[in-house]
């Protein structure tokens, strides 16, 4: 199980990854791509150990990410 320091570290490693494909495919600046992120739903799960989100890639959790902000919903991997 990681603890929540370990998933605090896990997580610096996952956001650059996201933020930096909000940027290319949006076409927005690293501050209001940071914002997306962390403004959001998928965000706060993956802060969750629980949830495992963290075991994810980037690219994974960042077409999470694009299905919240297009229609509000969430789709898990092993849901679809």
């Amino acid at each position: 199980m990681v603890n929540q320091e370990d998933l605090g570290v896990t997580l610096t490693f996952i956001t650059p990854g996201i933020i930096q494909l909000l940027m290319d495919n949006r076409g927005i600046t690293a501050e209001a791509a940071s914002i997306l992120l962390y403004n959001s739903r998928l965000y706060e799960l993956l802060e969750e150990e629980k949830t495992k989100l963290w075991r994810l890639s980037y690219p994974i959790l960042y077409d999470m990410l694009e299905e919240e902000m297009t229609t509000g919903k969430i789709t898990f991997p092993e849901e679809q």
